[in-house]
């Protein structure tokens, strides 16, 4: 059964007349309600979150711009920004805030497929942590990227100053203060972060 979990806003929404949707229909409802922002989890419940807050959005853009600049050097892949959608082994439909695939995996997509969510997990994802996110749940979203096949993900939380580094081999580093660089270790080559640069 799908169900509609909305974050306490009163917003025009225009539902699905139906429990379970088909993820053409999903698409559907996505671009029927594009003054929202959608996923869908795992367990099929479409979850509706709230645009970013000013100073979330303007960390956002910073580390998508050190990725793509990087990456322009590199010509390794591709960067999205956070309205990508990705459709997960899983079932889920899943944006991070930041996103890279290597070249061969946007190389091995049809023009139809690239104008739809991408059909895996992106090499590489970043959330940001935002006053209007819950921890646990975001440490869980982090995981399920690792689990469909995100093989490093950072989770940025500024108001602490510390970041969480996923695996695929499953370890989970904690980096504390904003006077660190982050890497990109053998999954983004040469990548480096300056997290001062989101203070």
């Amino acid at each position: 059964m799908t169900l509609l979990l909305e974050k306490k806003y009163k917003l025009p929404i225009y539902l699905p007349n139906k429990e379970e949707i088909t993820k053409e229909e999903f698409l559907a409802f996505c671009v029927a309600n594009s003054h929202l922002r959608i996923e869908r989890d795992e367990n099929n419940q479409i979850l509706i979150m709230p645009p970013v807050f000013g100073e979330t959005g303007r960390k956002h853009i910073k580390i998508a711009t050190a990725l793509e600049i990087w990456n322009i050097k590199t010509s390794l892949g591709v960067v999205f920004d956070s309205s990508t959608g990705f459709d997960l082994p899983d079932g889920s439909i899943r944006s991070p805030d930041a996103a890279w695939i290597k070249i061969e995996k946007w190389d091995s997509l049809s023009v139809e497929e690239r104008n739809a969510f991408l059909p895996f997990a992106p090499n590489f994802a970043v959330e940001i942590f935002s006053s209007s996110d819950n921890l646990t749940e975001a440490q869980k979203k982090m995981n399920k990227w690792i689990e469909n096949g995100t093989q490093l993900g950072w989770l940025i939380i500024p108001k602490d100053q510390c970041t969480f580094i996923y695996r695929t081999d499953g370890t989970v580093d904690k980096i504390i203060g904003f006077d660190k660089r982050l890497s990109g270790e053998n999954v983004l080559p040469g990548f480096q972060f300056d997290l001062a640069v989101l203070e």
